[in-house]
């Protein structure tokens, strides 16, 4: 309240505030919290409003939620939304699931929050957050190969300096994107990356890309091998590695 903004106290308080017809964007963590959120809304929002979920939701989900909604006359669109904490600075990219005509009235919302050419309407009920389960599967593997690759350069004689070599791959480098920028700015801040435990976190997304891939019979190693390695840097023990040394004693006396 104290920038300008109009402050409520409950999902019902804020709803009395919005002139009709009524577009309330949701964005908590996935799963019970969202799932929590959309079916209050469900119970107070009136015909022609619009529940948008901004949050990383199955798009199974999203299928489901949209056919509860339209029984009380409510439209549901979800969003995908890429851009994390830089978003504020240059704006998101989202993908947009759902009915035309919704997602048409919320289009100035979404040219507003995307940068130029940063939004599109990919398709029907889930589609925005199926593209959005795709993208971060991709997300994970580039991670990964940029990973791999700086960890053997951090091993090599040459004594190299990866804050340097990051920025230059920025600079015409077939392997130029974003998340080397993020890379040589984490490398030029802390160049051994001591200050950081190799501990990493997945939102869900790579497992039901993953399960997707399983159902239609693609393959998809690369994304595979990168999530197992999410997993396996969250061990601080691994099983698996005392069985292969129990099996190297046992047989080579190692």
């Amino acid at each position: 309240e104290g920038k300008g903004a109009t402050a409520s106290w409950s999902l019902e308080d804020m709803i009395a505030q919005l002139p009709r017809p009524r577009a309330v964007w949701v964005m908590v963590p996935s799963g019970q919290p969202s799932e929590d959120t959309v079916q209050h809304l469900r119970t107070i929002l009136e015909d022609n409003d619009i529940v948008i979920d901004g949050g990383n939701t199955k798009f199974h989900d999203d299928v489901r939620r949209a056919a509860n909604l339209q029984k009380r006359g409510i439209h549901y669109v979800d969003a995908g939304t890429s851009g994390g904490i830089w978003g504020l600075k240059i704006g998101y990219c989202l993908m947009m699931g759902g009915e035309n005509e919704p997602v048409n009235r919320l289009s100035p919302i979404l040219t507003t929050l995307a940068p130029e050419n940063g939004w599109a309407h990919v398709g029907g009920h889930g589609a925005g957050h199926y593209v959005k389960m795709v993208h971060n599967g991709i997300e994970y593997s580039m991670m990964q190969g940029y990973a791999e690759g700086f960890e053997l350069m951090s091993k090599s004689d040459y004594k190299l300096n990866l804050a340097t070599i990051a920025d230059l791959w920025m600079h015409g480098s077939v392997v130029r994107s974003w998340l080397l920028e993020l890379a040589a700015g984490a490398l030029k801040e802390d160049p051994k990356l001591d200050s950081l435990k190799g501990y990493v976190q997945d939102s869900g997304e790579g497992r039901w890309m993953i399960m997707e891939a399983i159902e239609k019979d693609v393959p998809v190693p690369t994304l595979t091998t990168a999530l197992f390695t999410r997993f396996r840097s969250r061990q601080e023990t691994s099983f698996a590695e005392k069985m292969l040394a129990a099996l190297r004693k046992a047989f080579g006396g190692h």
